[in-house]
């Protein structure tokens, strides 16, 4: 028995798949951050693309 308890516990294959995760989900949310931020910029960009054609245009469209 004190064979099969050292064995698990020298057994790090499980800390390591739980590393990678833990990873893993840190890059998905620095994506997720990221893609929201570069989203709203553009929101904000194309807004202001539109008010200044719309207070530069004819109006006659």
């Amino acid at each position: 028995m004190s064979k099969l308890f050292a064995r698990f516990v020298k057994d790090e294959s499980g800390a390591t798949a739980i590393e990678y995760g833990l990873i893993a989900a840190l890059i998905a949310l620095a994506i997720i951050v990221g893609a929201g931020q570069l989203g709203n910029s553009l929101n904000d960009k194309f807004g202001k693309i539109a008010n200044k054609l719309d207070t530069t245009g004819n109006g006659n469209l």
